[in-house]
């Protein structure tokens, strides 16, 4: 797969490069600022960008702006946003729209090799990844929500583990449980949030939504 880096910090942007080299992923550019990446972006039609939320020249979210502009013009471009902090908001005006091809991950995770290269190919083939501390805090504010209080414990276990992208077996390890009570427990979220049939994995990505648009509220 084809990918573009977009980070200032040129060790960590060298890293990343060497890292996702090798790893499998053919990286075409590597560019420190918002303009360089819509340039490379444009010329290249990457299968993935990795993007440093906060970029220059104000360190703010030129990084977020950036990546929006990606997903309006060349939507086929999936992106791996990565953050130095908890941000939650720049989460859900990410997965706002469609969230296929969307992740959100702490800088820190790019430590763990294998996890962080296992979420960037899920991210780079369609899937949605969120960042387990980011899930975290929007659950905490979510407690006043009320889509999710139709939901048992359990299942917003399962869903919190759905936002970070986990298949059904990824969850059932995570919980201790069979992946058959996994698929119990979706089939519940997807009822009690009033979802359409649909194909299992864009009902999965609704069901995410439904959870992020609960927590801004």
């Amino acid at each position: 797969m084809r990918a573009v880096i977009a980070e200032d910090a040129v060790l960590l942007r060298e890293g990343l490069t060497r890292l996702l080299r090798e790893g499998g992923f053919d990286v075409v550019d590597a560019v420190d600022n918002p303009e360089g990446l819509l340039r490379a972006v444009e010329r290249h039609k990457p299968d993935i960008c990795v993007i440093d939320v906060r970029m220059p020249p104000t360190f703010n979210d030129e990084g977020v702006r950036a990546a929006l502009v990606i997903r309006r013009q060349w939507p086929e471009v999936n992106l791996l946003m990565l953050s130095q902090y908890v941000e939650e908001r720049y989460a859900v005006d990410l997965l706002a729209g469609d969230s296929r091809g969307i992740g959100y991950l702490l800088k820190d995770r790019v430590a763990d090799v294998g996890d962080f290269l296992d979420t960037l190919r899920r991210v780079a083939a369609g899937g949605a990844a969120l960042d387990p501390e980011v899930v975290s805090q929007l659950l905490v504010r979510s407690g006043r929500q009320d889509p999710l209080e139709q939901l048992s414990p359990r299942e917003r276990e399962v869903l919190e583990l759905m936002a970070e992208g986990r298949t059904n077996n990824s969850i059932a390890g995570a919980l201790v449980v069979t992946e058959g009570a996994v698929e119990k427990h979706v089939t519940s979220i997807f009822g009690k949030l009033g979802l359409p049939p649909a194909d299992q994995a864009h009902r999965r990505v609704l069901a995410v939504l439904r959870f992020l648009e609960a927590a801004a509220r």
